[in-house]
């Protein structure tokens, strides 16, 4: 830094002013300050800065999703990462696998990293493990799923709001057959849909009948197989809800390896590329993504900012949306 000042012919403190993008600097000794970066090849060194100025920043934001893999997990990692990049701050991001141990060890390691905020969309049944933490200061939110036993910012989706309209939906077109194909029934998320959905078909007078509910699937080859064995009993279903992306998409197979998907309808819960380019295409429940990254960013940046209101709880309504899987009726 001295070097470059000595180049630049300005004061060490100029010089800091440039590379932290403080005010206070003319245009022209800026472009001197710069040139003389350039030429030396000189890299700003954030953590020794932050050090100096005692504020304990690191620019810094862990990101714990269940599998940045998912479409959802990116898309939602992706919105988080734009707002960041405006302030110029990395993100640290890993998965769970709804593995609680894999959580609580990954937060300790933030921690100790000494991240400005965290973002968990969490594994464990409960956060009480945190209560600390945010009594002391640290910037939290919680997205998919609502925080148990700590109270903190959350952006969530109402899930059976969305799983009603499915229910309705499939009704509307005739079916009375109707298979549901599920996650984990411990997580959160999972368990509003399969409630949702047995609401919103009581709702037309119909019963979910047991034998035609599958749940516990973790992967698109599970939810292939599970679809399968369903089809293949005496009196199968004529439609079928799909109550996770990865599920959607071994149901899809499913029906092409039986030479169904012109005869059985299918809602999925969750949007996927390519989903709307499959033959016939794959009507969905779709969460806003988008919206929610952003409303997780700026929950999580206010906070770092200093913002010391009353938790914050967000849920967003899902939306239909009809492309033709979900519109065929029985046979």
């Amino acid at each position: 830094m001295r070097d470059v000042a000595a180049l630049a012919g300005v004061s060490l403190k100029t010089v800091s002013r440039v590379v932290n993008n403080e005010a206070g600097v003319s245009p022209v000794v800026t472009a001197k300050v710069e040139r003389a970066v350039l030429q030396l090849g000189y890299r700003h060194n954030l953590a020794a800065s932050n050090l100096r100025r005692g504020d304990a920043r690191t620019s810094t934001v862990g990101a714990l999703l269940q599998d940045v893999s998912n479409s959802f997990s990116s898309s939602l990692l992706r919105a988080l990462e734009d707002a960041a990049h405006q302030r110029d701050v990395a993100i640290l991001a890993s998965s769970l696998d709804e593995e609680p141990s894999r959580e609580r060890t990954l937060v300790e390691s933030l921690l100790r990293r000494r991240v400005d905020g965290l973002l968990i969309m969490p594994a464990t049944e409960r956060q009480d493990y945190l209560v600390d933490e945010v009594r002391g200061g640290l910037p939290l939110v919680f997205v998919d799923r609502r925080p148990q036993g700590v109270d903190a910012d959350s952006v969530t989706v109402d899930n059976i709001s969305g799983a009603r309209q499915a229910a309705h939906h499939l009704v509307g077109q005739g079916h009375s057959r109707i298979a549901f194909l599920g996650d984990l029934t411990a997580i959160q998320t999972a368990a509003e849909r399969l409630s949702g959905f047995e609401s919103g078909l009581a709702e037309r007078d119909m019963v979910l009948d047991p034998r035609l509910v599958v749940t516990e699937i973790r992967s698109d080859a599970e939810a292939m197989a599970a679809l399968l064995e369903v089809l293949a009993r005496p009196s199968p279903p004529t439609a079928v809800f799909a109550a996770r992306n990865t599920v959607a998409i071994g149901a899809v197979r499913a029906l092409r390896h039986s030479g169904l998907s012109s005869k059985v309808a299918l809602v999925g819960f969750d949007d996927f590329p390519l989903a709307d380019v499959l033959e016939p295409g794959l009507t969905v429940v779709r969460q806003d993504v988008r919206r929610i990254g952003e409303e997780v960013a700026r929950l999580l940046f206010a906070r770092i900012d200093g913002d010391v209101s009353p938790p914050h709880h967000i849920v967003i309504t899902p939306e239909l949306v009809v492309r033709g899987s979900g519109e065929i009726r029985p046979q």
